[in-house]
């Protein structure tokens, strides 16, 4: 909660008070009526902070049935005058049953509202505003967001915001003809994914004109909805975990899905370049992994088999170090000869015959 709403809240209560204390109604001490007025806009405030955890299905089918309840006492209040005349209880007894009646069964009956088809931030209310996940402008342009929702591993409503889009058309438009392409690529993924039928995609106007970053503004959009930040952006993802607001790093997901290999396992590589220490070399694995290698600079752009030693595990990725042992390399490869059997002649043998054969 933030300190404006403090300041709001606490300032109602005040004014309230002190209208209280000048006006002191019923004829009452003006002191009592200070108290009155102080435990009236504490109720308030308190309907008012429970009202906000009620879903907008729920508030609207409380409205609708408030109302209704109304129409309808003041209705039979008309039939009820005319039937029970001088009898001025019995209309404000209706018109109070009939609201209530309207107001709980209507919010009761929210639930089954269908706010999908009116577009927009609706569209979420069948599902907890906790299910809302906001893309962010990199995660959208690296692409693998739509991958995962074709798994039909996200649930919820995905949030595109405005701003986000803005940024993005700004890239599609740059001069320089990477971020170009990247910012048609990332138009391309959205496109992609609004077409997908099991997901539903909200773009919403909330700005944040004050807020000049749009990483803020993407923050403060997750506050006041209460929901996740889908991002590839490890700055963002630790500036929102300092506000409080919960990150879902595709990273993260990544690494987590990256084959698991413990040290002393034996992995097959291909040795692509030198590393950056004294006789290292550098393969990577199918999935991008970077593997270190000792003892591999002279085996670039062959294929060998290492001994995992460790792992190394961040946020940032993973990698893998290993080692490349010439002797156990020589072992297997002697393993794979075929042994030669007795009274077989021997393999030099064979050869010189076959010199001589050939020189005669």
């Amino acid at each position: 909660m933030g300190l404006d709403l403090i300041f709001v809240r606490a300032f109602f209560v005040l004014v309230l008070s002190l209208s209280a204390f000048l006006l002191h109604p019923a004829q009452v001490s003006p002191w009592i009526s200070t108290v009155g007025g102080l435990l009236l806009g504490g109720g308030i405030i308190y309907f008012e902070i429970r009202l906000e955890k009620v879903s907008l299905t729920r508030l609207i089918g409380a409205a609708v049935g408030s109302v209704l309840g109304i129409a309808g006492a003041f209705l039979m209040s008309l039939v009820v005058e005319k039937a029970l005349p001088h009898q001025p209880l019995l209309p404000v007894c209706l018109l109070l049953w009939m609201t209530y009646v309207g107001l709980v069964v209507g919010a009761k009956k929210g639930d089954m509202l269908n706010l999908a088809a009116l577009g927009g931030v609706f569209g979420g209310e069948k599902s907890s505003q906790k299910s809302f996940k906001i893309l962010d402008t990199s995660v959208i342009i690296d692409g693998r967001i739509a991958d995962i929702a074709e798994t039909g591993f996200l649930d919820g409503a995905l949030v595109i915001p405005q701003f986000v889009l803005r940024e993005l058309q700004l890239v599609a438009d740059s001069a320089d003809s990477m971020k170009r392409n990247r910012g048609r690529r990332g138009l391309d993924i959205l496109q992609r994914i609004q077409k997908m039928p099991h997901l539903t995609v909200q773009i919403v106007e909330e700005d944040f004109p004050n807020v000049r970053e749009v990483d803020m503004k993407l923050i403060e959009l997750a506050k006041i909805y209460d929901c996740k930040v889908v991002t590839n952006d490890f700055n963002l993802n630790k500036v929102a975990q300092l506000h409080g607001v919960e990150v879902l790093n595709i990273n993260e997901l990544a690494n987590s899905l990256k084959p698991i290999v413990l040290p002393g396992e034996i992995m097959r590589v291909f040795i692509l370049k030198e590393g950056k220490e004294y006789n290292q070399g550098v393969a990577y694995l199918d999935d991008g992994t970077m593997v270190v290698v000792d003892n591999a600079k002279r085996l670039i752009s062959k294929t060998i088999d290492i001994t995992v030693t460790s792992v190394l595990q961040t946020t940032a990725g993973k990698m893998i170090f290993g080692k490349f042992d010439e002797r156990q390399h020589s072992t297997v490869a002697a393993g794979h000869e075929r042994p030669v059997r007795k009274g077989e002649p021997q393999p030099v043998a064979t050869v010189a015959t076959e010199k001589t054969t050939i020189e005669s």
